[in-house]
Protein backbone atom coordinates (compact mmCIF):
# COMPACT_ATOMS: atom_id res chain seq x y z
CA UNK A 1 0.00 0.00 0.00
CA UNK A 2 1.16 3.75 -0.47
CA UNK A 3 1.00 6.10 2.33
CA UNK A 4 -3.07 6.70 1.09
CA UNK A 5 -3.71 2.76 1.56
CA UNK A 6 -4.12 2.50 -2.02
CA UNK A 7 -2.83 -1.06 -3.07
CA UNK A 8 0.06 -0.27 -5.52
CA UNK A 9 1.34 -3.94 -5.93
CA UNK A 10 -0.11 -7.55 -5.21
CA UNK A 11 1.10 -11.61 -5.43
CA UNK A 12 -1.40 -14.07 -4.66
CA UNK A 13 0.01 -17.49 -4.71
CA UNK A 14 -0.91 -21.45 -3.06
CA UNK A 15 1.35 -22.22 -0.24
CA UNK A 16 1.14 -25.62 -1.43
CA UNK A 17 2.31 -26.81 1.93
CA UNK A 18 5.52 -24.63 2.14
CA UNK A 19 4.57 -21.28 3.41
CA UNK A 20 7.80 -20.23 4.55
CA UNK A 21 9.04 -20.99 0.64
CA UNK A 22 5.96 -19.69 -0.81
CA UNK A 23 6.24 -16.01 1.01
CA UNK A 24 9.99 -15.72 0.16
CA UNK A 25 9.10 -16.37 -3.55
CA UNK A 26 6.24 -13.50 -2.87
CA UNK A 27 8.50 -11.14 -1.74
CA UNK A 28 11.26 -11.60 -4.35
CA UNK A 29 8.61 -11.40 -7.17
CA UNK A 30 7.57 -7.97 -5.54
CA UNK A 31 11.06 -6.84 -5.24
CA UNK A 32 11.71 -7.42 -8.79
CA UNK A 33 8.72 -4.73 -9.35
CA UNK A 34 9.07 -2.22 -6.73
CA UNK A 35 12.26 -2.45 -4.87
CA UNK A 36 13.82 0.21 -6.53
CA UNK A 37 10.90 2.68 -6.29
CA UNK A 38 9.93 2.11 -2.82
CA UNK A 39 10.84 2.41 0.44
CA UNK A 40 9.26 0.24 3.10
CA UNK A 41 8.09 2.23 5.99
CA UNK A 42 5.96 -0.86 7.81
CA UNK A 43 5.28 -4.39 7.55
CA UNK A 44 2.15 -6.35 8.99
CA UNK A 45 1.38 -10.12 9.11
CA UNK A 46 -1.31 -11.67 9.70
CA UNK A 47 -3.17 -15.43 9.17
CA UNK A 48 -2.02 -19.09 9.76
CA UNK A 49 1.67 -19.34 10.43
CA UNK A 50 1.99 -15.26 11.49
CA UNK A 51 3.98 -14.98 13.98
CA UNK A 52 7.16 -17.50 12.56
CA UNK A 53 5.98 -15.68 9.53
CA UNK A 54 6.79 -12.42 10.80
CA UNK A 55 9.35 -13.37 12.00
CA UNK A 56 10.90 -14.21 9.11
CA UNK A 57 10.71 -11.43 6.95
CA UNK A 58 10.68 -8.30 10.10
CA UNK A 59 7.02 -7.74 11.11
CA UNK A 60 6.45 -4.46 12.69
CA UNK A 61 2.72 -5.83 13.56
CA UNK A 62 1.45 -9.40 13.48
CA UNK A 63 -2.42 -9.65 13.85
CA UNK A 64 -5.15 -11.92 14.19
CA UNK A 65 -7.26 -12.70 10.91
CA UNK A 66 -10.32 -11.76 12.19
CA UNK A 67 -9.21 -8.13 12.65
CA UNK A 68 -7.19 -7.69 9.54
CA UNK A 69 -9.99 -9.21 7.75
CA UNK A 70 -12.41 -6.39 9.26
CA UNK A 71 -10.18 -4.00 8.80
CA UNK A 72 -9.58 -4.50 5.35
CA UNK A 73 -13.22 -4.79 4.71
CA UNK A 74 -14.36 -1.69 6.28
CA UNK A 75 -11.67 -0.04 4.28
CA UNK A 76 -13.66 -0.22 1.44
CA UNK A 77 -16.71 0.57 2.91
CA UNK A 78 -17.36 1.66 6.47
CA UNK A 79 -20.92 1.50 6.08
CA UNK A 80 -21.25 -2.46 5.94
CA UNK A 81 -22.77 -4.86 8.30
CA UNK A 82 -22.13 -8.16 7.72
CA UNK A 83 -18.65 -9.74 6.15
CA UNK A 84 -18.83 -13.17 4.72
CA UNK A 85 -15.10 -13.91 4.13
CA UNK A 86 -14.46 -17.95 2.91
CA UNK A 87 -10.53 -18.33 1.87
CA UNK A 88 -8.60 -21.57 0.79
CA UNK A 89 -8.23 -23.05 4.20
CA UNK A 90 -10.93 -21.77 6.37
CA UNK A 91 -13.85 -19.43 6.29
CA UNK A 92 -15.35 -16.40 8.66
CA UNK A 93 -18.15 -14.87 9.61
CA UNK A 94 -18.07 -11.20 11.09
CA UNK A 95 -21.11 -9.02 12.37
CA UNK A 96 -20.69 -4.74 12.28
CA UNK A 97 -22.75 -2.24 14.37
CA UNK A 98 -21.37 0.90 13.31
CA UNK A 99 -17.77 0.27 12.05
CA UNK A 100 -16.93 -2.35 15.34
CA UNK A 101 -16.92 -5.69 15.44
CA UNK A 102 -19.90 -7.02 17.68
CA UNK A 103 -19.76 -10.61 16.39
CA UNK A 104 -17.36 -13.08 15.05
CA UNK A 105 -16.71 -16.76 13.91
CA UNK A 106 -14.87 -18.85 12.48
CA UNK A 107 -15.38 -22.50 10.37
CA UNK A 108 -14.29 -25.22 13.28
CA UNK A 109 -12.98 -29.29 11.34
CA UNK A 110 -14.94 -28.91 8.29
CA UNK A 111 -12.92 -27.91 5.28
CA UNK A 112 -16.22 -28.85 2.88
CA UNK A 113 -17.40 -24.84 2.96
CA UNK A 114 -13.50 -23.76 1.85
CA UNK A 115 -11.86 -23.10 -0.98
CA UNK A 116 -9.30 -25.79 -1.29
CA UNK A 117 -12.49 -28.01 -1.38
CA UNK A 118 -14.25 -26.58 -4.04
CA UNK A 119 -10.69 -26.75 -6.33
CA UNK A 120 -10.52 -30.26 -5.56
CA UNK A 121 -14.26 -31.15 -6.70
CA UNK A 122 -13.73 -28.81 -9.64
CA UNK A 123 -10.54 -30.99 -10.52
CA UNK A 124 -12.61 -34.24 -10.26
CA UNK A 125 -14.95 -32.66 -12.92
CA UNK A 126 -12.42 -31.51 -15.43
CA UNK A 127 -13.37 -27.85 -14.84
CA UNK A 128 -11.34 -25.06 -14.55
CA UNK A 129 -11.89 -23.26 -11.14
CA UNK A 130 -10.55 -19.69 -12.54
CA UNK A 131 -13.89 -18.52 -15.02
CA UNK A 132 -14.82 -21.93 -16.49
CA UNK A 133 -16.19 -23.08 -12.98
CA UNK A 134 -18.66 -20.27 -12.47
CA UNK A 135 -19.84 -20.25 -16.26
CA UNK A 136 -20.40 -23.72 -16.21
CA UNK A 137 -22.48 -23.16 -12.51
CA UNK A 138 -24.25 -20.14 -13.84
CA UNK A 139 -25.69 -21.95 -17.26
CA UNK A 140 -27.42 -24.90 -15.29
CA UNK A 141 -31.14 -25.00 -15.41
CA UNK A 142 -31.44 -27.51 -12.23
CA UNK A 143 -28.33 -27.64 -10.05
CA UNK A 144 -28.04 -31.18 -8.25
CA UNK A 145 -28.73 -31.08 -4.44
CA UNK A 146 -25.44 -31.87 -3.32
CA UNK A 147 -26.40 -31.21 0.58
CA UNK A 148 -24.01 -29.59 2.65
CA UNK A 149 -22.32 -32.05 4.94
CA UNK A 150 -18.71 -32.71 5.26
CA UNK A 151 -16.49 -32.93 2.57
CA UNK A 152 -16.21 -37.09 2.61
CA UNK A 153 -20.15 -37.31 2.04
CA UNK A 154 -20.21 -34.48 -0.37
CA UNK A 155 -17.65 -36.18 -2.51
CA UNK A 156 -19.82 -39.16 -2.39
CA UNK A 157 -22.01 -37.01 -3.36
CA UNK A 158 -20.47 -35.57 -6.70
CA UNK A 159 -19.56 -39.14 -7.78
CA UNK A 160 -22.81 -40.83 -7.39
CA UNK A 161 -23.99 -37.70 -9.15
CA UNK A 162 -21.59 -38.42 -12.42
CA UNK A 163 -22.42 -42.27 -12.07
CA UNK A 164 -26.09 -41.25 -12.80
CA UNK A 165 -25.23 -38.96 -15.69
CA UNK A 166 -26.44 -36.14 -14.15
CA UNK A 167 -25.00 -32.98 -16.37
CA UNK A 168 -22.02 -31.85 -15.20
CA UNK A 169 -23.21 -27.93 -15.08
CA UNK A 170 -26.22 -29.05 -12.57
CA UNK A 171 -23.44 -30.41 -10.51
CA UNK A 172 -21.07 -27.62 -10.31
CA UNK A 173 -23.87 -25.57 -9.42
CA UNK A 174 -24.84 -28.06 -6.84
CA UNK A 175 -21.59 -27.64 -5.41
CA UNK A 176 -22.21 -23.71 -5.23
CA UNK A 177 -25.22 -23.80 -3.46
CA UNK A 178 -23.28 -26.80 -0.90
CA UNK A 179 -20.29 -24.03 -0.51
CA UNK A 180 -23.20 -21.23 0.46
CA UNK A 181 -25.05 -23.88 2.30
CA UNK A 182 -22.48 -25.35 4.61
CA UNK A 183 -20.90 -22.06 5.66
CA UNK A 184 -24.67 -20.59 6.46
CA UNK A 185 -25.25 -23.76 8.62
CA UNK A 186 -21.93 -24.72 10.15
CA UNK A 187 -20.37 -20.52 10.14
CA UNK A 188 -22.87 -18.56 10.32
CA UNK A 189 -25.77 -20.48 12.63
CA UNK A 190 -27.97 -18.78 14.23
CA UNK A 191 -26.28 -15.61 13.89
CA UNK A 192 -27.77 -12.07 12.37
CA UNK A 193 -26.98 -11.62 8.98
CA UNK A 194 -27.73 -8.00 7.97
CA UNK A 195 -28.46 -6.26 4.58
CA UNK A 196 -25.16 -4.63 3.18
CA UNK A 197 -23.11 -8.01 2.86
CA UNK A 198 -19.95 -7.90 1.88
CA UNK A 199 -18.13 -11.40 0.33
CA UNK A 200 -14.04 -11.47 0.27
CA UNK A 201 -11.63 -14.43 0.46
CA UNK A 202 -10.45 -16.00 -3.01
CA UNK A 203 -13.48 -18.02 -3.26
CA UNK A 204 -15.38 -14.51 -3.59
CA UNK A 205 -13.83 -14.93 -7.32
CA UNK A 206 -16.37 -17.49 -7.88
CA UNK A 207 -19.42 -16.41 -9.16
CA UNK A 208 -21.32 -19.36 -9.32
CA UNK A 209 -21.18 -19.46 -4.84
CA UNK A 210 -22.06 -15.68 -5.09
CA UNK A 211 -24.96 -16.38 -7.05
CA UNK A 212 -25.72 -19.41 -4.69
CA UNK A 213 -25.89 -16.90 -1.55
CA UNK A 214 -28.24 -14.17 -3.13
CA UNK A 215 -30.14 -17.36 -3.94
CA UNK A 216 -30.46 -18.66 -0.47
CA UNK A 217 -30.37 -15.39 1.48
CA UNK A 218 -32.87 -13.27 -1.41
CA UNK A 219 -30.27 -10.46 -0.53
CA UNK A 220 -27.63 -8.88 -2.80
CA UNK A 221 -24.12 -9.61 -2.39
CA UNK A 222 -20.97 -7.05 -2.73
CA UNK A 223 -17.66 -7.88 -3.58
CA UNK A 224 -15.03 -5.47 -2.88
CA UNK A 225 -11.81 -4.56 -5.20
CA UNK A 226 -8.86 -6.98 -3.85
CA UNK A 227 -11.12 -9.30 -2.45
CA UNK A 228 -8.63 -12.22 -2.47
CA UNK A 229 -6.24 -10.33 -0.53
CA UNK A 230 -8.27 -7.66 1.89
CA UNK A 231 -6.61 -9.77 4.56
CA UNK A 232 -2.87 -8.44 3.40
CA UNK A 233 -4.84 -5.05 3.76
CA UNK A 234 -6.29 -4.76 6.50
CA UNK A 235 -2.56 -6.46 7.97
CA UNK A 236 -0.60 -3.32 5.85
CA UNK A 237 -3.46 -0.40 7.04
CA UNK A 238 -2.84 -1.75 10.94
CA UNK A 239 0.50 -2.00 10.69
CA UNK A 240 1.14 1.68 9.27
CA UNK A 241 -1.28 3.28 11.75
CA UNK A 242 0.97 1.40 15.11
CA UNK A 243 4.23 3.01 13.16
CA UNK A 244 2.54 6.73 12.59
CA UNK A 245 1.49 6.32 16.73
CA UNK A 246 4.30 4.72 17.90
CA UNK A 247 6.69 7.15 15.45
CA UNK A 248 8.26 4.35 14.15
CA UNK A 249 10.68 5.69 11.32
CA UNK A 250 12.54 2.51 10.48
CA UNK A 251 11.08 -0.56 10.03
CA UNK A 252 11.86 -4.38 10.93
CA UNK A 253 11.67 -5.12 7.53
CA UNK A 254 14.84 -7.49 6.46
CA UNK A 255 14.20 -6.71 2.93
CA UNK A 256 12.89 -8.46 -0.59
CA UNK A 257 15.73 -10.87 -0.86
CA UNK A 258 14.90 -13.33 1.39
CA UNK A 259 16.22 -16.62 0.17
CA UNK A 260 18.59 -17.06 2.41
CA UNK A 261 16.20 -16.26 5.41
CA UNK A 262 16.23 -18.56 8.50
CA UNK A 263 13.46 -18.66 10.74
CA UNK A 264 14.76 -18.97 14.87
CA UNK A 265 12.16 -19.13 17.10
CA UNK A 266 13.90 -17.83 20.33
CA UNK A 267 14.21 -13.53 21.07
CA UNK A 268 11.13 -12.58 18.87
CA UNK A 269 8.63 -10.14 19.73
CA UNK A 270 5.99 -8.72 18.38
CA UNK A 271 3.49 -6.22 18.57
CA UNK A 272 -0.12 -8.46 17.79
Amino acid sequence: LDMSGHVVGKKYLFTSGKPVETVKQCLLELGKEFESSVRVKGVGVTGSGRYFIGHLVGADTVINEITAQAKGALHFDPSIDTLFEIGGQDAKYIRFDQGAVVDFEMNKVCAAGTGSFLEEQAERLDVNIKGEFSEVALSSECPSCLGERCTVFMESDVVHNQQLGVEKADIVAGLSYSIAQNYLNRVVGERKIGNKIYFQGAVANNQGVKAAFESVLGKPISIPPNFDVTGAIGAAILAQEYCREHGITKSRFKGFDVVNMEYKISSFECKE
